[in-house]
């Protein structure tokens, strides 16, 4: 794929993610839960932000889709390329007002990153990346951290839904981690990863994640400067 088509796929994803903001924005019912399983809740914002967002991808490319909510969408090529959408990671901060969410859409070749968007559709921050091109935050260049050991990082991290949560689990979670100077765990993969290509975190490790979750920001670290984070 050459710069040029690549430079269109990044527009047309900001473009699908700022509708998405929109969207979110003018939704009045977007708190409410329409879905509790214990921890997996999904909240009316959701599928609101996944239509659109979705709809705007349809328009514009003609790759398939692999969406949180959705699943799989057909698209009219059937090739290694797709896009990977969360409407809205982290629903359940954005349900009780923690301001940590983020809409994520990223381009994969099979599954390698290619290009990704994250927008914080409360602060309004748009992350935007391309593999081996380099990534912006707002349009001004942004690179990864030079911190290069765990005792001098902070690590961002989380428990997804479908964790071990077992007191063993947790003790070797404790332990993987407690070699970085400071953890956070955010609440939103997609916002966590943003925030490593942007230097504001130096790394991002989290066990039993899905693809839609980090699909975008994986292309944003990478083509922040970032190399793949150790396990935590």
């Amino acid at each position: 794929m050459n710069a040029q088509d690549l430079a269109r796929w990044l527009k047309l994803a900001e473009g699908a993610a700022r509708l998405g903001g929109d969207a979110l924005a003018s939704c009045s019912r977007g708190r409410e839960v329409r879905s509790d399983l214990g921890r997996e809740v999904k909240i009316v914002a959701d599928g609101v932000v996944e239509r659109v967002v979705i709809e705007a991808l349809h328009a514009g490319s003609p790759f398939p889709i692999l969406s949180e909510e959705a699943g799989g969408v057909p698209g009219e090529t059937a090739g290694p390329l797709r896009w990977v959408v969360d409407p809205l990671d982290g629903s359940v901060n954005f349900a009780r007002g923690i301001p940590l969410s983020a809409i994520s859409i990223g381009l994969v070749d099979g599954d390698e990153p290619v290009l990704g968007v994250t927008l914080d559709p409360l602060r309004g921050e748009l992350f935007a990346g391309i593999v081996g091109e380099g990534a912006w935050l707002d349009g001004a260049p942004i690179r990864t951290s030079e911190v290069a050991t765990p005792r001098e990082a902070v690590l961002c991290t989380g428990f997804p839904a479908a964790s071990d949560f077992s007191s063993d689990a947790v003790a070797s979670f404790v332990q993987a981690v407690q070699t970085f100077r400071k953890v956070r765990l955010l609440g939103s993969a997609a916002l966590s990863l943003a925030w490593v290509a942007c230097g504001r975190a130096d790394a991002y490790a989290e066990r039993d994640i899905r693809l839609w979750d980090v699909a975008a920001g994986l292309a944003l670290v990478r083509a922040a400067g970032g190399a793949p984070a150790s396990s935590a």
